[in-house]
Order: structure tokens, then C-alpha cells, then sequence
């Protein structure tokens, strides 16, 4: 059976398309050329929102992977979820003579200090997963979170037939991708006379924080038929809440990212569902696309990537990474 490579056509069409893009001066990297005539090593920050996390900590291998794989000097910094510190991760990294920058946001409303800071030094910018709400940046790479959030809704309408009583678990709410796949998921639960939500709560994309949430939850509610989790993260701690209280075989869970645990668990039968957003192809083919801008070609201004529905019924044919 052929292996479905998640979102690799995309990108490989993305790349080719021309026009409603940004491209960067031709002759900016005219001057680039060192002494000896060779030209110097071009060199990309990442700014990671955390790398206490497997999807991000994806997303960083993927961009070192891209970064090595094209003689690209990578920076890496982990902002450990704090915007003040992320801030200060972007002017530092600034100082290193940066030909492009890629942010992946703590915070869409407070990385547009850190942006506004990298646009006055004539630095592009290129943000990946959560977009800004300002600055100037030449392109942003991520998912369509509001289909995400469809995708889990109507995944538990189909699974429970339309009735039962919903869960929902949201991620950090000063997020465009935790709003969108809350606003996405509640389309669906919205026009589903047969559900009825008997909680909503954010557990910051955490999944001890998530799993505290979950116990609080099954306390308060005897019965609950279905959990959306709006990360995996999340989604594994819900779980060991619900297995914990002997109340596995009671509730379809689904989380989103596909991340090795989450697979795991779903080839395990613990985990229902996730959403395949592979943070490694994200992360390599954000170095991808920021080396094109490098380079003067066009590239687009908004990158949407594919979301994919897994279960057990198809969880052995996703790829999620290189090796």
C-alpha cells in the first residue's frame, strides 16, 4: 500500500506557482558575495513558541532539516511560551546578520512588537502555524484551523450518530489556531440539535494542565459520550484522565497534530482520532520557502496546508516525517 504522504503535494504545487506573491530584491543578494569571491552561507532564525512540545519540537527538526539539507546556517530559540521572552528571543537573533527570520508565535496579538522590530531592520519576515495580527511579514505557512475544527465536529457526529453529550478542551485562546479550531468545531456542534455541550474549557495546548481539566470534568458529569481536544497534547492528557477513571470504553476522544504519542494511541485503541497537521513538513518547507524569497523567486502570501482526518482505519498509511 502506497504511504500518503500529508500535505507533500501541496507544497510541491505551491512552489511552483507564480504570482499574487512576495519576492525579495534582486539585488540585495548581489552584495552578498565575500571577499574571495565565494558566496556566504545564508543564514534563517527560528523562533519557536516552545520546544516543551512534541509538535514544535517537529516543527524545529523539520526546519534543521530543510536548513541542512541547503547549507542554511538555523538558529533555534525556544520562547517557552512566555511573548516577553520571545520578544527578546527575536532582537537577539536579530543580531546575528540574519538574511530571514521565521516566527511561530507565543501569542498572535504580542508578536507584533517582535515583527515591527524585524521590519525596521529590514529583516523578512515568514511566521508559521499561528499567524500576527500586524506587522509586515512576507508570507505565513500553516492550516486552515477552522477546517480542523469541522473535521473533529463532524467526525463526532458521524461516530455517535448525532447525539450525545460534548466535551470541548480549547488551547491557548490569545492564538489564532486555538480561536479558529474552537470557532470551526462549534459550526458543527452548533447545527447538531442532538448534541448537548456539558463543558468547554481551555487547558492551554498543555496536557498535564489538560488532564487536570478532564478530571474535573468526568467528575462534575456522570455521563459524556464525546471529547474534542484541540491538541494532541491536550488529547493524551484527557486521555489518562478518562482512562484513569475506568471510563475508556465511554467516550470518543479526538485530538489534532499527529503526533507520534497520539498515533501510538490510536493504534492502540485508546485514542479514537486525530487531525494530521505534520509540524515536520510545516517546519522544512517554511526553510524551503524562505530560501525561494531569498533567492528572488515569487512565493505566495498565505500558505494553507492539507488537514487529515486518522483513525485506526488509516493511521499506518500517514507520514509524518522523514527518517
Amino acid at each position: 500500500m502506497k504511504k500518503f504522504l500529508v500535505g507533500i503535494l501541496v507544497l510541491t504545487l505551491m512552489f511552483s506557482v507564480v504570482g499574487c506573491g512576495q519576492k525579495a530584491n534582486d539585488t540585495s543578494k548581489e552584495d552578498d558575495n565575500s571577499k574571495d569571491g565565494g558566496t556566504k552561507q545564508i543564514k534563517i532564525g527560528l523562533s519557536m513558541n516552545t520546544l516543551n512540545n512534541p509538535f514544535f519540537v517537529d516543527v524545529s527538526n523539520g526546519a534543521k532539516k530543510g536548513a541542512k539539507d541547503n547549507d542554511v546556517e538555523l538558529f533555534v530559540t525556544d520562547a517557552q511560551n512566555q511573548p516577553s521572552k520571545q520578544q527578546t528571543d527575536v532582537e537577539n537573533l536579530l543580531q546575528k546578520d540574519l538574511d530571514l527570520l521565521i516566527i511561530d508565535p507565543c501569542d498572535s496579538d504580542a508578536i507584533v512588537a517582535a515583527i515591527e522590530t524585524a521590519n525596521e531592520k529590514d529583516v523578512p519576515v515568514i511566521t508559521i502555524d499561528r499567524a500576527a495580527k500586524g506587522g509586515e511579514v512576507v508570507a505565513h505557512m500553516g492550516f486552515n484551523a477552522i477546517h480542523s475544527g469541522n473535521i473533529a465536529g463532524e467526525y463526532l457526529v458521524d461516530v455517535l450518530n448525532g447525539k450525545g453529550k460534548i466535551v470541548e478542551i480549547m488551547g491557548i485562546m490569545g492564538t489564532n489556531v486555538a480561536q479558529d479550531r474552537s470557532k470551526g468545531f462549534n459550526e458543527i456542534v452548533d447545527k447538531t440539535e442532538g448534541f448537548e455541550v456539558v463543558a468547554t474549557q481551555s487547558a492551554n495546548f498543555d496536557r498535564a494542565e489538560a488532564m487536570k481539566v478532564m478530571e474535573n470534568i468526568l467528575q462534575a458529569n456522570a455521563e459524556i459520550d464525546g471529547v474534542y481536544a484541540a491538541n494532541d497534547e491536550m488529547a493524551l492528557g484527557a486521555l489518562e484522565a478518562i482512562e484513569a477513571a475506568g471510563r475508556l470504553d465511554e467516550i470518543v476522544l479526538i485530538g489534532c497534530d499527529a503526533i507520534d504519542p497520539s498515533l501510538e494511541a490510536i493504534r492502540g485503541d485508546k485514542l479514537e482520532a486525530t487531525i494530521a497537521e505534520p509540524p515536520f513538513f510545516l517546519g522544512k518547507n517554511a526553510v524551503l520557502m524562505g530560501l525561494d524569497y531569498i533567492n528572488g523567486k515569487e512565493i505566495e502570501k498565505n500558505i494553507i496546508l492539507d488537514s487529515t482526518l486518522v483513525t485506526k482505519d488509516n493511521v499506518d498509511d500517514i507520514v509524518t516525517k522523514e527518517e
